[in-house]
């Protein structure tokens, strides 16, 4: 048997992590089942992907594969013999072959892929790959870890509570709901783990856990940053030439804000403690930021008036032609 370039043959780099390599594998082993699959040499293929995954998973064999590459297709090309001076780091790989066919190996995990029927080929395909030979072992390998995205409402994240979720599975398709407790607080981008809730592990190893990334979804009045929230106050023009007392929602509750006489458009109004809760530093502000508005369509009464101010006020907000000079 001639030398193969297992990284090649899964397609990584040889600095590729076990995380990749367990990716690059499950996608291959996907697309080149032979229940799945029907090109001529798709059972080959198949075949490659396992021998260098069975490798390459390992952190031992994968060590002495990428210290030894020379030798190992020395001892392969002798019939399984070490070459001399290599003996500690010689394995059969005869095993990549029975991993096939051990109980809990290949074919519990393409039952989970591709179902019963799928398993049971794995199986036979295994023996043949062994020439009839099994020995009687299995192979562990941890199920991978799987990521989603939870869009929460500001309230949901800052408040926490329970939310029910469906997520269709990776490999079956299959819809299923779980319970997600949400901590209070959670800020975007942080991860809400449910342990074993990932991909089924291979043999008696335990499932990985599912991630869900938190994302937040766009609020009518809120905007968010870092700690601090940030909303806009309607005013009329006299409230804010007058002053007047609002009201003005918050996270937990609407409070009353007083609008200081003479408030242009842009002024802030600072509510202290009144942004997104945080366990650590506190809760961040609140800032109202007001904005004057005008009625679209005046009716005769308030045109007279607005008329009226325009006569007696001296009130000029832009420097007049002769100050320009």
């Amino acid at each position: 048997m001639e030398f193969k370039d297992y990284y090649s043959t899964l397609g990584v780099t040889k600095n590729a992590s076990q995380e990749e390599i367990q990716r690059a594998y499950r996608k291959l082993a996907r697309k080149y089942h032979p229940d799945v699959n029907k090109t001529s040499d798709a059972e080959e293929k198949f075949k490659d992907i396992g021998e260098a995954y069975e490798v390459l998973k390992d952190p031992d064999k994968r060590a002495k594969y990428d210290r030894y590459g020379t030798a190992w297709k020395a001892a392969q090309q002798g019939g399984g013999t070490p070459p001399p001076g290599y003996e500690d780091v010689w394995f059969d790989l005869g095993g990549a072959e029975d991993f096939f066919s051990g109980p809990g190996g290949f074919s519990s995990f393409f039952e989970q892929l591709f179902g019963a029927a799928a398993g049971q080929r794995g199986t036979a395909q295994g023996r043949r790959q062994a020439g009839g030979r099994t020995q009687g072992w299995s192979r562990n390998q941890p199920g991978a870890d799987r990521e989603a995205r939870l869009a929460l409402t500001l309230e949901e994240a800052a408040h926490g509570g329970e939310r029910e979720i469906s997520l269709s599975g990776p490999t079956t398709g299959q819809t299923k709901t779980y319970m997600v407790r949400i901590p209070k607080a959670v800020r975007p981008g942080q991860r809400i783990r449910l342990a074993g809730q990932g991909e089924p592990g291979i043999g008696n190893a335990p499932p990985g856990d599912l991630y869900l990334s938190v994302e937040l979804l766009p609020h009518p009045t809120f905007r968010l940053e870092g700690r601090d929230l940030y909303t806009t106050v309607p005013v009329t023009p006299w409230e804010a030439a007058l002053g007047a007392e609002v009201t003005l929602p918050t996270l937990e509750r609407a409070v009353h804000v007083k609008i200081p006489a003479g408030s242009s458009s842009g002024r802030k109004i600072r509510l202290k403690g009144k942004g997104f809760p945080d366990a650590r530093s506190g809760p961040g502000d609140l800032y109202a930021e007001i904005s004057i508005r005008i009625p679209e369509v005046l009716t005769v009464e308030e045109k007279k008036l607005f008329e009226q101010l325009a006569q007696v006020s001296k009130f000029a907000p832009r420097p007049t032609h002769s100050e320009r000079k």
